[in-house]
């Protein structure tokens, strides 16, 4: 089968957009149509270098589509099923899964090779094999994937919408309240209100924080943060620190979630030192794979027992957590349509990008 695709050849290129084979479904695989995907900061990182995949690779692992048509054993998919994509894998049965972080599932070691769990690859093309982004390739007409990576979906709920789901709703929402551990009545800054930010702010809110403090220094991402749930707005960590102050009355923020654009080291001191005694900063942001050193005060890390996370997808479950997230948007109290700032047909792909670096969107969705 041909399949039209948006390829990533080296560090610092743009996508091509171009026509590879795809091979047919394996055992426990599906071949998925897809029709929404998101323009995610992820796959940006592959293009400027922070993070550096197995190239050739299709990118894109933000996607909701319909099943083509399934692999032998597979059970709980059928052609013509509305599916979200997890960028995450999951297996339930690995050490991660059966202790309850199946964010971390063994499956994902392949996610920036781009195979599949036979270590060999869905996408051909010129005497190549391209590996998609997270094992999925989003970026593409078709794909073939694992069954792990699909959740079934609601045939009526818009594809553009679901599509967000798949990692910057469910990172955002998941770092707030998983992560953070978000409680009514607390302060929460969320620096950095991209695709991921925003719904920390929103996650930050349907958990009933007091006051949640947007950083940005985009105008436009302050205003949709306030809109979106997000009480004050700053344009910068030290234009908050006095706001968060005046309104603790120097307590500080009981959590900080750190989703800029490329988490850098100089972040993290003053992310901790909006935070409060026996508070939480939470690093959700990806970070240049070479960034390996931060500057912060040891002194009130221990003394005033702050604690400093890491986080993945939200330390979600997708299998849990993207049906819950769903029912909250169907409900009303979580916002989706309202994140989608601009649609894209995949041959424009680089102006969406381009579009997302000069901080023109919250998010942008390629819809076929």
């Amino acid at each position: 089968m041909k399949t039209k695709a948006a390829v990533l050849r080296g560090v610092g290129q743009d996508f091509e957009v171009t026509e590879l084979d795809l091979d047919p479904p394996k055992a426990g695989e599906v071949l998925i149509r897809y029709v929404a995907a998101g323009l995610c900061h992820s796959d940006e990182h592959l293009r400027h270098g922070d993070i550096v995949p197995r190239f050739p690779i299709v990118g894109g692992h933000e996607g909701a589509g319909i099943i083509e048509e399934v692999g032998e054993g597979v059970t709980r998919m059928r052609p013509g099923d509305h599916v979200i994509c997890s960028f995450l894998p999951v297996c339930g049965h690995c050490r991660w899964c059966s202790t309850g972080k199946s964010n971390l599932c063994d499956l994902g070691a392949n996610l920036l090779v781009g195979c599949l769990a036979d270590e060999t690859f869905r996408f051909h093309g010129g005497g190549e094999d391209f590996g998609g982004m997270c094992m999925l390739g989003t970026f593409s007409e078709r794909a073939t994937i694992s069954e792990n990576s699909a959740i079934k979906v609601d045939p009526d709920l818009p594809m553009a919408a679901v599509a967000l789901v798949s990692c910057g709703v469910t990172t955002g929402f998941g770092s707030a309240q998983h992560r953070a551990g978000v409680q009514p009545g607390d302060t929460v800054v969320v620096v950095g209100i991209g695709g991921v930010g925003i719904n920390a702010v929103q996650g930050a809110r349907i958990a009933g924080a007091r006051y949640i403090v947007a950083v940005d220094p985009v105008e436009f991402k302050q205003k949709s943060a306030l809109d979106l749930g997000a009480t004050h707005a700053a344009s910068s960590m030290a234009e908050a620190t006095p706001l968060v102050t005046e309104l603790t009355a120097g307590k500080m923020a009981n959590s900080v979630i750190l989703t800029p654009g490329v988490l850098y080291g100089d972040l993290l001191g003053p992310a901790l030192t909006l935070t409060g005694k026996g508070g939480t900063c939470v690093a959700t942001a990806v970070a240049p794979m070479t960034q390996t050193e931060a500057s912060i005060n040891l002194f009130e890390l221990a003394m005033w027992q702050k604690e400093v996370k890491g986080v993945i997808f939200g330390a979600g479950n997708p299998r849990v957590d993207i049906p819950n997230l769903l029912f909250l948007y169907k409900s009303g109290q979580l916002k989706l349509d309202e994140l989608i700032t601009q649609t894209y047909r995949l041959d424009q792909i680089n102006e969406g990008y381009e579009d997302m670096r000069q901080g023109r969107n919250i998010r942008g969705v390629i819809v076929a």
